[in-house]
């Protein structure tokens, strides 16, 4: 019962304001639970996972700032800001991605708690402009791989009836496997007769 309520009071902080009637007990092999979707949203999750493009993304989406870079590169890590910081809101990137990528989003290695945000850094370059390009292809990278493992795939005609069959066969085998049982049972039961 505890255990319960405390995946209700998760969830309700994952997802906001979703009433926990919409959310199922529906589990993952993560042993994470997760809304129940409908067809419709996971369509239009797929499209938007095919079409995302690091050149996609809103130069606008974020707040990017320069500092001074670590590591080597002699006097020019001293003098120059070309370390590239992309503060991306996630009030701002939420409403562009489907609804299943926000958990994952708001766990990612790159969310900030407190600034409700997600702070990606690159010091890859000495360039600032490569800095910042850096910074976009990590958050595609991010919103990528996020899709990866919450969109599930669609489900060919194939794979549904090997499943339908592999069903209907341990259903058999169960059913077998009663009446084996039953009829043994019923053979140890001794004939009221037999005095």
């Amino acid at each position: 019962m505890l255990n319960s309520l405390f995946n209700r009071r998760i969830i309700s902080n994952l997802y906001g304001n979703t009433s926990l009637s919409r959310i199922s007990a529906r589990s993952f092999a993560s042993g994470r639970d997760a809304p129940e979707e409908s067809e419709e949203e996971l369509t239009a999750a797929r499209e938007w996972a095919e079409k995302l493009d690091p050149k996609t993304i809103p130069r606008h989406i974020g707040e990017i700032s320069f500092s001074r870079s670590s590591g080597p590169g002699g006097q020019n890590v001293n003098k120059v800001n070309s370390k590239a910081t992309l503060k991306v809101p996630l009030y701002s990137l939420l409403p562009l991605v489907p609804r299943l990528l926000h958990p994952h989003l708001r766990s990612s290695r790159y969310a900030a708690e407190r600034a409700q945000s997600l702070v990606i850094q690159s010091d890859e370059s000495r360039k600032r402009a490569t800095n910042v390009e850096s910074c976009f292809e990590k958050l595609h990278q991010l919103l990528t791989s996020s899709a990866k493992e919450a969109i599930p795939g669609e489900t060919s005609d194939a794979q549904r009836g090997r499943v339908q069959k592999l069903k209907k066969a341990e259903n058999e085998a169960r059913i077998k496997s009663k009446k084996m049982l039953s009829s043994k049972k019923s053979s140890r039961r001794g004939n009221k007769y037999d005095d």
